[in-house]
């Protein structure tokens, strides 16, 4: 079986297909953000390698992948919208790029999240059918997080909420964050649950071997993130909570088997305070709670297996704009070993139906 190439040399544009390729995690930040982060940077403030590591790199490098992605994240206009043509690419899902504002203290991460959301509105009401957006939200202040997420679904016609995975090494489960999950669940929008650089306390080993980032660090800290909130009974007390996880669901669907047999081996033990009985198995959730993308996964049996251990309702297609964006990529996954009924709802409706997108 041959891999998936790994550069992405200029191709042609994709062919010509009988259904709307929606990619549904495509990166875009405002140029004060990336501002901000250059002043975090220098004030030597933020106690993170991780994030020192990545940025001070991608803000400062004048390599070819550096200088691009600071250029691309910050359009959300033109030159966006000829790579879409060139990659055939329908509409994007736009949302602020990792971590966000969750690097901020509270009161800018609140006030730039409001901002930067009402900066994507905009955008999407000059493209409505190339863009949607989904809400950044400030988990630094909870209830003020979910306030922020009800008005830019209501008033401003986002689809949901981008969360960059921990915030300052807290996680989701912990119910101080649940009034941002309560607010999902009335609305009815989901929540992204993307990746950011682990937190200091799990970064070292990765960091020293150059795998803090996305060739694995950040699976390894999202698929724990996800797997902290189903067993804490996240999904007990919201039963309705909607999850995307990026990146093929960030390797959990790989590990269901194992995953469930050793959650009920540790419930039964008693060996921890923290896992008790929750009302369902890690793979019911994953299946009923969780949908999961083809982000910077453009690897047909990969995808495939996923469709088939968590059903083809709950795997969707992103390309990860501007981080990997080869139009080869899009051609490859064209050619995915699935059923024109599979392919339909993998490129196009359950982007969709999960986001509450108006078919053109």
């Amino acid at each position: 079986m041959s891999l998936p190439p790994v550069l992405h040399p200029a191709g042609s544009t994709p062919a010509a297909v009988p259904y709307k390729r929606i990619a549904t995690e495509e990166a875009w930040c405002p140029a004060e953000m990336l501002d901000l982060y250059r002043g975090v940077l220098e004030a030597g403030t933020l106690d993170d390698p991780g994030f020192q590591t990545m940025f001070s790199f991608y803000l400062n490098s004048d390599s070819t992948r550096a200088t691009e992605i600071r250029d691309y994240l910050v359009d959300i206009g033109d030159q966006r919208l000829k790579h879409m043509d060139e990659r055939g690419i329908d509409m994007q899902i736009l949302s602020l790029t990792s971590p966000g504002v969750q690097v901020f203290e509270p009161e800018l991460a609140t006030s730039f999240a409001a901002l930067s959301n009402d900066m994507l509105a905009e955008a999407v009401a000059k493209h409505p059918t190339r863009f949607a957006g989904l809400a950044a939200v400030a988990p630094q202040q909870p209830d003020r997080a979910a306030a922020e997420l009800e008005r830019s679904v209501r008033k401003l016609g986002l689809k949901g909420a981008v969360i960059n995975s921990h915030t300052f090494g807290e996680y989701l489960d912990d119910p101080k964050y649940w009034p941002i999950l309560e607010a999902a669940e009335a609305l009815e929008v989901p929540i992204y649950l993307h990746p950011q650089v682990p937190p200091p306390g799990l970064i070292g080993p990765l960091l020293e071997r150059g795998l803090d980032g996305a060739i694995f660090g950040f699976a390894v800290e999202t698929g724990m993130h996800m797997l902290r909130i189903m067993i804490a009974g996240v999904f007990d007390r919201f039963p309705r909570l909607q999850f995307v996880l990026g990146h093929g669901g960030e390797a959990l669907p790989f590990w269901l088997y194992r995953l469930d047999y050793m959650h009920r081996a540790g419930v039964r033990s008693n060996r921890y305070e923290s896992m008790r009985p929750v009302d369902r198995t890690i793979s019911e959730y994953m299946r009923e709670n969780v949908s999961i993308t083809s982000s910077g996964v453009a690897w047909g049996p990969a995808i495939t297996f996923c469709q088939q251990v968590l059903g083809s309702d709950r795997v969707m297609y992103a390309m990860d704009y501007p981080y990997q964006h080869g139009a080869e990529e899009v051609s490859g996954s064209d050619q995915f070993d699935m059923s024109d009924a599979d392919k339909l709802k993998f490129f196009q409706t359950n982007a969709e139906r999960l986001f509450k997108l108006s078919p053109a």
